[in-house]
């Protein structure tokens, strides 16, 4: 069942998409080469905590017995990783590294999500391609971001995007609705046919993310349970915003 937000709630999630806002923006500043991915989860979780917020990704369930939950306050994945990188001391940037950053702040009791992938220093124009035609992706999805049209016509806008320019979309991994928990319905994956699925309604708040490679679809996970990476090492990047339906536009509540 989809949730539909009152305009109270609406106001206090809009708090918790700030916070996450201020942490990326903060992360931004920060990486360079020779950071460690650990001294950036430290920055990001300094952020949400003095401005009210938790990071709700720490801590949060795998899902399985054998894999602890998610030891850090957000994901930190680096070029060939897709998504769920864990942040550690021993993973140093490079120059030319590119690291999708996700992370979620718990203010007011609702979520805000958002992901970036940043570069580090001077990076290649295939890189930075890459990056642009993800972020891009996002906002072709969310001209479909309307009341009456339906998760489908996103959906469908993201992967003929992507696949046109000639990149693969993740297929196993989706976007979601989002309120009071991370993770609420509908799923909104990066592929799919227009005019199918559930209708678009005002007060909908919904995280779209963009995962998209520069080779083969295919991934891997890795041991540790949580970090994806592409089965033929070729570089992924990651956008997310959380949106807000409205009557109009949709409202991007995760840019300051």
């Amino acid at each position: 069942m989809v949730d539909i937000k009152s305009k109270r709630e609406i106001e206090l999630m809009k708090e918790a998409c700030k916070v996450t806002a201020l942490a990326h923006e903060a992360i931004k500043r920060a990486i360079k080469p020779g950071i460690s991915t650990l001294e950036l989860d430290k920055i990001a979780e300094k952020t949400i905590r003095e401005n009210g917020g938790i990071p709700a990704q720490k801590g949060y369930p795998s899902g399985e017995k054998e894999i602890p939950n998610f030891p850090a306050s957000i994901c930190t994945s680096i070029n060939d990783e897709v998504i769920h990188g864990i942040p550690s001391d021993k993973v140093i940037l490079k120059q030319g590294d590119i690291i999708s950053i996700d992370l979620v702040s718990y203010k007011n009791g609702f979520n805000g999500d958002a992901a970036r992938t940043y570069a580090v220093g001077e990076i290649t124009t295939n890189a930075k391609k890459l990056i642009d035609i993800t972020k891009q992706a996002f906002f072709e999805g969310i001209k479909f971001a309307k009341v009456g049209n339906r998760i489908g016509d996103i959906c469908h806008a993201i992967g003929e995007f992507a696949t046109k320019n000639g990149y693969s979309v993740v297929k196993e991994f989706q976007g979601h609705g989002i309120g009071r928990n991370m993770h609420e319905e509908p799923g909104i994956p990066n592929y799919g046919k227009a005019g199918k699925g559930i209708r678009l309604e005002k007060g909908m708040t919904l995280a779209i993310e963009p995962m998209i490679i520069e080779g083969k679809p295919e991934i891997v996970i890795l041991e540790d349970g949580w970090t994806i990476v592409t089965q033929d090492r070729s570089l992924a990047a990651h956008y997310e915003n959380t949106i807000l339906i409205t009557e109009k536009e949709p409202e991007i509540l995760t840019i300051i």
